[in-house]
């Protein structure tokens, strides 16, 4: 895939989208946020979350750069937002809703004219972590895979009391594939006969 518009996804929302689609100039969004403390890692704890959204209508070598890249939030506190991380985003969610449902008035200095443009935010792109805030999805416990949820092989700690996730790969492996019989750099003496569930659909 040389670029996202290669993607099932992209090519999926297309088909959904048709009319958005007809119009090349409607543009395709990604959002990315993550956490750091701007005074280091030894200083006082400090929150910082820059929002920032990546144009991808662009060609490959230019929707990464960073010209193109739209700081549109910066999140700051004394401490994580958590789940709250909603309210930060709000404005710019209702912004993103009406450039969706509405449209915006833009000048294409090409072809010397207005045009309507419509927007859509196509992913969200982090860590686990604050996939867990973005999603309000709680990526803690055996419950962490939002794909698979109550269908996982996840196991809590003797001592820690914590999920653990640690072998739970190799059931989704070809049954011949020669991982699912080594006894000995996995679960020790333990060979994978499971194969991994369904996939849970968005309904």
């Amino acid at each position: 895939m040389v670029h996202p518009s290669d993607g099932e996804a992209w090519k999926r929302f297309n088909s959904v989208h048709p009319h958005f689609s007809a119009e090349s100039r409607n543009v395709h969004l990604g959002l990315c946020t993550d956490e750091f403390n701007p005074f280091g890692s030894f200083a006082a704890p400090y929150s910082c979350w820059p929002v920032i959204l990546t144009v991808y209508n662009l060609p490959p070598g230019m929707c990464m750069r960073l010209e193109f890249m739209f700081l549109s939030t910066v999140i700051l506190g004394p401490s994580s937002p958590g789940q709250n991380i909603d309210v930060c985003l709000r404005p710019l969610i209702d912004e993103l809703a009406q450039l969706w449902s509405s449209r915006a008035l833009n000048y294409d200095i090409s072809r010397k004219q207005n045009f309507l443009m419509r927007a859509a935010l196509m992913w969200t792109i982090n860590d686990f972590p604050a996939y867990g805030m973005l999603s309000g999805w709680s990526t803690h416990e055996k419950l962490a895979c939002p794909y698979f949820m109550e269908n996982h092989k996840a196991f809590t700690l003797a001592n820690e009391g914590k999920a653990s996730f640690f072998d739970c790969h190799r059931r989704f492996l070809p049954l011949n594939h020669r991982y699912r019989n080594n006894r000995k750099d996995f679960f020790f003496g333990r060979v994978e006969k499971d194969i991994a569930s369904s996939r849970l659909s968005g309904e």
